[in-house]
């Protein structure tokens, strides 16, 4: 549902025009009613009666953020969002929300459900993001918001919601181009046309950069389209998106050579090959003037096809002429399980990790809404079901290699097969298939006029099947399933100042990448090569959150300020991790007791004729609940086993405890508007240092600053800065193994991805 502010910016205008008051002294200045939706499907509830914090953004918002995807514009501007680049490409970014991500890195813990025009769009695997598959023009409104189950499973700590532009609220065209540093192109086209009860849009974008670290070149192509039809008694869509990206991405690189080099990076190749399909039929329907019936079905494919040059546990054997695995006496065998013969000349070995996701997902939800009275008092109910089917083969393959002095890795045509003791690589096929369902109900009572109370709760279950194609071993079958409740209260203090409570929980069945991993005696390469299954329990979170949000006119036409403040603590128990293995660069999933995110939520803003202004503080204490012995083996402060010793109340790593941001939009004159925002970030403990024993990633303020200049109705042009200071920051951390390569000689443990430095872009936007 749109929700934008159409009644009180009428009321703004009406109270800040001098001429039409005196034209019209009766006029009644009506309240400002936003709007924001409470299911998948997007229903809408007014936002003073929801018992939890929910923020958005409309395209306008957006589109001034200048952010090249949709997960940059809620970072600029929203409380508790931040990114992160785990995956070493800016174009990849991982979205937090209060801890908790939705990342496109596999085998990420992911917290948030993601949903685009009610479609679920965590990737079927994994329960991955992809951001670069969402064309950022393209969407209308973003909300984010936590404490409601009826968004079902992986919402541990919130969930997304985008809804698309369609050709009703969208007309007119629009082409932008855009270039800058780093070789960077990109170009945005957007179109919408109504014809009586018909229309159609179409956003299609296109994106080149070069990337300012080595082999970091990328190309993004997105595409999103949308016809519908509006009815009497309703309106039905269809809408389809596509993309087609690359990406090099470079990872961490070890501290010591980005001190010398800001670009350098470390064992290569890394490169990302992804796209995907997507088909929605949508349909609202009003059979009454209290009834709404809302439906949706869909189908969506994703292929990805990643590469990775790394460093190897293959090393040449006691014995002369053989190679093995781990050790110098456990043999490393080829495909046909034969024991490798040593033919590298002494050379530095490596491997090329090569995988492959194909997956189909099919799904449909429904979902009745009433709106109308229940014991002479405003009630409104809402009920709905969905079902999910996903489909995915996973292959995987290692081949042995050379790593040069530039670490690039050069592949010998030798390939790995079941290796280790006990067997911790070979190549891997594996089917795996999803069945998610789900049922939900909810209700709010006007309790009176100024008091709303909601009470409902969803159903979720969950069934993963792992079929070994080469084996058995990955063979397995899990079933999950959990009611989650919620309750809430809404007070109205006054016309413009709502106090809200809620508690709720959510949960989150494990995925079939952690399915497969999750044996510390057989650890993975993640996201290469599974070896096991033994169970792992369902995630649960109990999220309880309260707090105020008001809004004020100002006198004299100042403008309006609107506020929030809240407080929020999610307890999660069964949270699964990735734990790091003795063997380098292997790793795999456990659940690892409790943890508690707790916080304070501040925002502001203030929009005036000419110049608007917003600032937002996020206090976030994210901290284990129970005391841990956790694999760290590259961590300095492991112990002889390569152990850390996690106590009650040390804090979860990569995630900051203080997050300042502000910004201020600027019109000079009416053809030339400014704007600015900076970000503050405390320092975060580096993955891997879950004990706290470290020193911290350094924390960093970052300016990014713009301008545009509308020469006339229809041409713009417009420039922007990122990182105007051009600070050195970085954008993750974490452990490697130093003597891995031996020509290298590293003496510093300590891994980072660097973020991009000053970059300059310049553009035009023509409309018509």
């Amino acid at each position: 549902m749109r929700s934008e502010f159409f009644v009180g910016l009428l009321a703004v205008t009406a109270a800040t025009g001098a001429a039409a008051q005196a034209e019209s002294p009766q006029s009644v200045e009506l309240p400002v009613i936003e709007v924001v939706g409470v299911s998948p499907l997007g229903v809408a509830q007014a936002l003073d009666k929801v018992p939890a914090n929910v923020q958005s953004l409309d395209a306008a918002s957006i589109e001034q953020t200048g952010a090249q995807g949709v997960a940059g514009a809620l970072d600029r501007r929203l409380s508790s969002v931040s990114i992160s680049e785990a995956s070493g490409n800016a174009l990849q970014p991982a979205l937090s929300y209060r801890g908790f991500e939705a990342s496109p890195v596999a085998g990420s813990p992911q917290g948030l459900a993601v949903y685009q025009n009610g479609v679920r769009i965590n990737e079927a695997f994994g329960d991955s993001v992809n951001w670069d598959f969402i064309p950022v023009v393209a969407v209308e409104r973003a909300e984010v918001g936590g404490n409601n189950p009826a968004f079902g499973l992986n919402a541990l700590g919130g969930a997304v919601r985008l809804k698309m532009k369609d050709g009703f609220s969208y007309q007119g065209a629009e082409a932008e181009v855009t270039g800058g540093s780093f070789g960077r192109l990109s170009t945005a086209l957007q179109f919408g046309k109504q014809a009586e009860n018909v229309a159609t849009y179409v956003a299609l974008e296109a994106l080149r950069d070069n990337g300012f670290r080595r082999s970091s070149g990328s190309t993004v192509r997105r595409f999103y389209g949308d016809v519908g039809v509006k009815l009497d008694t309703g309106e039905a869509h269809l809408n389809l998106a596509a993309a087609d990206n690359m990406f090099g991405a470079s990872a961490a690189a070890p501290v010591e050579l980005l001190r010398r080099d800001w670009s350098a990076i470390y064992t290569t190749p890394q490169t990302t090959r992804q796209s995907m399909q997507q088909a929605n039929l949508t349909a609202s329907l009003r059979p009454s003037a209290e009834w709404t019936v809302d439906a949706n079905a869909y189908v969506r494919g994703f292929q990805r096809r990643h590469v990775d040059g790394n460093t190897t546990e293959t090393q040449p054997c006691a014995v002369p002429g053989l190679l093995c695995f781990g050790d110098d006496a456990t043999p490393a065998n080829g495909l046909n399980g034969a024991q490798l013969s040593d033919t590298f000349n002494g050379a530095q070995l490596g491997q090329i990790d090569r995988t492959r996701t194909t997956s189909r997902t099919l799904g449909a939800q429904a979902q009745a809404t009433h709106a109308g009275t229940l014991l002479d008092r405003a009630n409104r109910f809402q009920m709905g079901a969905s079902v999910d089917h996903a489909a995915t083969r996973f292959d995987a393959l290692s081949e042995l290699g050379v790593i040069g002095r530039d670490f690039r890795v050069t592949g010998s045509g030798v390939f790995l097969g079941p290796s280790g003791s006990p067997t911790a690589i070979g190549p891997v096929s594996l089917d795996a298939a999803s069945t998610y369902l789900g049922a939900w109900a909810s209700d709010t009572l006007d309790v009176t006029k100024d008091l709303s109370a909601t009470v409902g709760g969803r159903f979720n279950a969950a069934r993963i099947v792992l079929e070994d194609q080469l084996g058995t071993a990955l063979n397995g079958v899990t079933r999950v399933q959990r009611f989650n409740p919620l309750a809430g209260l809404t007070y109205k203090l006054a016309p413009d100042l709502t106090a809200y409570a809620g508690v709720s929980q959510a949960n989150r069945a494990p995925t079939p990448l952690e399915l497969g991993c999750s044996d510390p005696l057989r650890p993975c390469l993640i996201d290469s090569f599974l070896v096991s299954d033994p169970p792992l329990k369902q995630v649960v979170s109990t999220t309880a959150e309260a707090g105020l949000r008001g809004a004020l006119d100002l006198p004299d036409a100042y403008g309006r300020i609107s506020w929030k403040a809240g407080v929020f603590s999610t307890r999660t128990r069964n949270e699964i991790l990735n734990v790091p293995s003795a063997i380098q660069g292997f790793g795999y999933f456990a659940n690892m007791g409790a943890t508690r995110r707790q916080g304070l939520e501040l925002d502001a803003t203030w929009r005036g004729e000419r110049l608007s202004v917003f600032a937002s503080y996020t206090l976030l204490d994210a901290t284990f609940r129970n005391g841990l012995t956790l694999s760290s083996p590259n961590n300095p402060s492991a112990d002889a086993n390569g152990e850390i010793h996690v106590t009650r109340g040390d804090r979860l790593p990569m995630i900051p405890r203080h997050r300042f941001k502000a910004g201020l939009d600027f019109a000079l004159t009416p053809s030339i508007k400014v704007h600015a925002d900076t970000i503050l970030v405390s320092g975060q403990y580096l993955e891997g240092d879950a004990a706290n024993q470290n020193p911290k990633l350094p924390g960093y303020a970052l300016v990014n600053a713009g301008a545009a200049y509308r020469v006339d109705k229809t041409f713009e042009v417009f420039a922007r800065v990122d990182n105007l200071f051009d600070r050195r920051v970085y954008a993750f951390g974490t452990y490697f193994e130093m003597d891995q390569i031996a020509f290298a000689n590293f003496t510093d443990p300590r891994t980072f991805s660097p973020a991009r430095p000053r970059t300059v872009y310049v553009g035009a936007r023509a409309t018509f």
